[in-house]
């Protein structure tokens, strides 16, 4: 693909998309053979990390979105790892394992808070390939614009496409959420996720809907209120020279033209496979394919 092509549809005649049809119903709270976990001090407090491979590998860092977790790459990671890759995740400060970071009593989930975070883990280590995953996509770009040697490469993964009010764009219901507050559309996320209008597997179900046990839902309520207003910084990344790539899925949530402008406005490269809003679970053969690709590429310029 060159930079701004958009890859396809994936057909059956694909095998990364033959490995993702045939893929098992796993246990999600069960992490790959030989993951290792830790804690991470960050500005906001202590982040849960897990980290798969050689930490000598060349290193990638996956970015989980609101109301999820590290947990979410477990059948991406180990693809990576295969291809020589050293990969760590963490959970968002309020989310999950990570619900004890936050603001000071009395304080709100910020982009500075959160985008900080993301740049004290980059730090903690050499220069690495991103992914920011739905909100953290937001979050990645922010960091990359103000610390552009931390990234290899960049990669979002059904992020919002459109700065400002985000979710105007999405699917049948983006023109209510205009009216909707912060409490609300979190309300009405957390009630579509755990009533399975995802149809995930009673696995995954499981496992998800156990997150919020633990997950803080005032950084819930607080990053909805940010995603209603996503800075414009695709100007900026763009002119960072970090070789990018959009992924989405032809049924994300939001539709896959608004996807393929904003490819085009950060001058990146656009795949979309035959799934939903999250790839990393449902497509991560045809995910890790192009990721790799992306990797090789950014590599060979000497990034």
């Amino acid at each position: 693909m060159s930079i701004g092509e958009r890859r396809p549809v994936t057909g059956g005649d694909d095998e990364a998309a033959r490995l993702d049809a045939a893929l098992p119903d796993i246990d999600w709270s069960v992490a790959p053979v030989g993951t290792v976990f830790s804690r991470f001090r960050a500005p906001s407090g202590e982040l849960a990390v897990a980290a798969l491979g050689d930490p000598a590998d060349p290193r990638v860092v996956l970015i989980p979105g609101v109301t999820g977790s590290k947990e979410d790459f477990y059948l991406l990671a180990p693809i990576l790892v295969a291809a020589g890759y050293y990969v760590q995740s963490f959970d968002l400060a309020g989310q999950y394992e990570s619900a004890d970071a936050g603001p000071v009593p009395g304080g709100h989930y910020t982009y500075p808070l959160l985008v900080a975070d993301v740049v004290a883990f980059l730090r903690d280590g050499r220069p690495a390939h991103v992914l920011g995953y739905s909100f953290a996509g937001i979050l990645a770009q922010l960091a990359l614009v103000e610390h552009p040697e931390l990234f290899r490469s960049l990669t979002l993964l059904t992020a919002p496409p459109e700065p400002g009010q985000s979710f105007r764009g999405v699917r049948i219901i983006g023109v209510l959420s205009w009216f909707a507050t912060a409490r609300i559309g979190a309300s009405l996320m957390i009630w579509g996720i755990t009533t399975n209008k995802n149809r995930v597997s009673d696995s995954r179900l499981a496992f998800v809907r156990s997150r919020f046990a633990l997950t803080r839902r005032s950084s819930v309520d607080d990053i909805v209120g940010l995603m209603k207003r996503v800075p414009d910084v695709r100007a900026r990344v763009a002119a960072s020279g970090i070789p990018l790539l959009v992924v989405t899925g032809d049924h994300d949530l939001w539709p896959t033209h608004l996807h393929a402008a904003n490819a085009e406005a950060l001058g990146a490269r656009l795949a979309v496979y035959r799934t939903g809003h999250s790839p990393c679970e449902t497509a991560p053969h045809q995910l890790g394919r192009d990721m790799i690709t992306l990797f090789r590429e950014a590599e060979s310029r000497g990034r």
